[in-house]
């Protein structure tokens, strides 16, 4: 990794590791075809953002995919959606930070965790049946 690589990235965790507030940011859902700027900031599905261009995958939990519904058919996608507002509602109306690993998942995304007034995400969306613990949780949105 060259330096000013990893110089970005250390000021990309100082940046978002401070609390935000709602009123920061006003979260919506990507819209379909929306072009990859320097400045996208949206929810992509419960467990994927961009913010300020970045596209972040979240750790330790998985939702259900808002386009392919790779295995739940209607089912995936109403759950999918579901995720995916959640998190935009979480996002407008409680404190959150969001700290950044370091490391790149598939896709080129960075991966991160998302603290809602201290909880991970994760957990929240897992106890209200919206995703489930990754890499060992089943899919169960399949059956």
């Amino acid at each position: 990794m060259n330096a000013i690589l990893l110089i970005s990235l250390i000021a990309m965790v100082v940046t978002f590791a401070s609390p935000a507030t709602a009123r920061d940011i006003n979260w919506e859902k990507c819209r379909p075809g929306q072009p990859n700027t320097s400045d996208k900031t949206c929810v992509v599905d419960g467990d994927t953002i961009w913010i300020e261009g970045i596209n972040v995958r979240m750790e330790g939990y998985d939702t259900p995919e808002p386009q392919s519904q790779i295995c739940g058919g209607e089912r995936e996608k109403v759950l999918a959606d579901q995720a995916s507002d959640r998190l935009v509602e979480l996002l407008n109306t409680r404190s959150w930070e969001l700290a950044l690993s370091g490391e790149q998942g598939s896709y080129g995304r960075e991966i991160g965790t998302i603290l809602i007034e201290g909880i991970d995400v994760g957990e929240i969306l897992v106890a209200e049946g919206l995703a489930r613990w990754w890499p060992d949780g089943e899919e169960w949105w399949c059956n």
